[in-house]
C-alpha cells in the first residue's frame, strides 16, 4: 500500500497540517519537529504526487517525449539529459508512446505536450518530434525539430557534416554515390540532403534522381531504400545514409545480397551511434554528440525554468567525420583487382 501524508503525521506524532508545512518549507514549525518529520518521510519512503506538487506550481519534474524509446539515438541522448538532470534538484520523467505512431502522427505529440506540460511537469524536452505545431505554452525544447525559430533547439552541423562526408567519398574517386535521406519533415534530414547536394555540385557531378532513396530515420526505411539503390542498372561505388541506422541496414543488405563492403561499395553513416564501431566492416560515419545534445537542451530547459531568457533559435553542436574501414578508394580497389596472384 502507498504512504500517505496522514501515515507521515500519525508517526512523527504531528498533525498533518504540519506535515505539509515541512514538506513545503514553511516557517511556524520548530527545527526539531523539522528534522523529525523527515526522517519519518525517509523511513517509509513518503512522496507526495505529482498532481499534489503541480497544484502549489512546481513539481520540479523534466519531461522527455520520445515516440521510440528503443532508438540508439533516443537512448544516449537521453545519457545526456539525465547527466545534467541529476546535477540539479529535478527529477526526469520519460514518456512514449505505443508503436501505432511510428507512421508519424502529429496529433499524438500534441496531445502527449498538452496532456503533461504545466501538469506533472514543469517543462519537457521533445526529441525528434512529430510536428512542428506544439503547445508552447510552457517551457519546451525541441531536439531536432521539425522547423527553427519556433522553441529553443538542438541540432547538429548536418549540412557541413554531411558535405564534408560525400566530399570524401569524391576523393577516393566514387563517382556515382547514393543517399538514404532521413524523415523528410525534420529540419536535420532536409540539411543533411543538402550537404549532399553541395558536395556534388561544388564538384561538378550531376544530381541524378535516381541516386536518392527516401528513407525514414528507422531500420525499416533503411532496408527498402538499400534495395533501391542496389538493384540499380548500373552499380554505385558508394552511398551515403542520413543516420547509422539505415547504414547498418544497408550493410546487412549489402551482405545478403553479395555485394562486399568495401571492396564493391564504400559505405558512410551519420551519428556516431554506439553500434557504429561494431559493424563489420565497423561504419565509418559523421560523429555528432548525441549525449551532448542532450546535455545542452537539459541545460537550456532548466536555464528557462529558472527564469533566464532563451532564444527561440537553433543551438548546433559541431560534427566531426569519423574514419572506419566502410570506405575505401576506388583506385586502390582497381589496383588490387589488377595484381598479379
Amino acid at each position: 500500500m502507498s504512504v500517505r501524508i496522514q501515515d507521515v503525521a500519525r508517526a512523527a506524532n504531528v498533525s498533518v497540517a504540519t506535515v505539509s508545512r515541512v514538506l513545503n518549507a514553511r516557517y511556524g514549525v520548530s527545527a526539531e519537529t523539522v528534522e523529525r518529520v523527515h526522517k519519518i518521510i525517509d523511513e517509509l519512503g513518503y512522496s507526495s504526487s505529482l498532481a499534489a506538487k503541480s497544484m502549489r506550481g512546481r513539481t520540479n519534474v523534466i519531461g522527455v517525449i520520445t515516440f521510440n524509446l528503443s532508438l540508439p539515438f533516443n537512448t544516449e541522448v537521453l545519457r545526456g539529459i539525465d547527466a545534467v538532470v541529476q546535477d540539479h534538484d529535478y527529477d526526469m520523467l520519460v514518456y512514449t508512446g505505443n508503436r501505432s505512431i511510428n507512421s508519424g502522427d502529429p496529433a499524438w505529440g500534441r496531445k502527449t505536450v498538452t496532456q503533461l506540460n504545466g501538469s506533472i511537469v514543469d517543462g519537457m524536452i521533445v526529441i525528434t518530434p512529430l510536428t512542428n505545431d506544439l503547445p508552447i505554452n510552457h517551457p519546451l525544447v525541441a531536439i531536432e525539430p521539425c522547423e527553427e525559430g519556433r522553441v529553443p533547439s538542438l541540432l547538429s552541423t548536418n549540412r557541413a557534416g554531411t558535405r564534408e562526408a560525400v566530399q570524401h567519398l569524391i576523393s577516393l574517386g566514387h563517382r556515382r554515390i547514393g543517399f538514404i535521406g532521413g524523415r523528410p519533415t525534420l529540419l536535420s534530414a532536409r540539411q543533411r540532403q543538402q550537404g549532399y547536394e553541395d558536395a556534388h555540385d561544388e564538384a561538378e557531378l550531376p544530381l541524378l534522381p535516381e541516386l536518392y532513396a527516401e528513407g525514414n530515420y528507422l531500420p525499416s526505411g533503411g532496408v527498402i531504400a538499400a534495395r533501391k539503390l542496389l538493384t540499380l542498372a548500373e552499380p554505385l561505388t558508394a552511398i551515403m545514409a542520413s543516420n547509422d541506422m539505415a547504414a547498418i541496414a544497408l550493410l546487412e543488405v549489402a551482405h545478403e545480397m553479395g555485394i562486399r563492403v568495401p571492396e564493391d561499395l564504400s559505405v558512410i553513416g551519420f551519428d556516431n551511434i554506439p553500434e557504429a564501431a561494431f559493424t563489420s566492416p565497423p561504419l565509418t560515419t559523421v560523429a555528432q554528440s548525441l549525449v551532448g545534445m542532450g546535455m545542452r537542451a537539459a541545460e537550456l530547459l532548466i536555464q528557462m525554468l529558472e527564469g533566464h531568457e532563451v532564444e527561440n533559435r537553433v543551438y548546433e553542436l559541431p560534427t566531426q567525420l569519423l574514419m572506419r574501414d566502410s570506405c575505401r578508394s576506388i583506385t586502390t580497389a582497381n589496383e588490387t583487382l589488377l595484381a598479379p596472384s
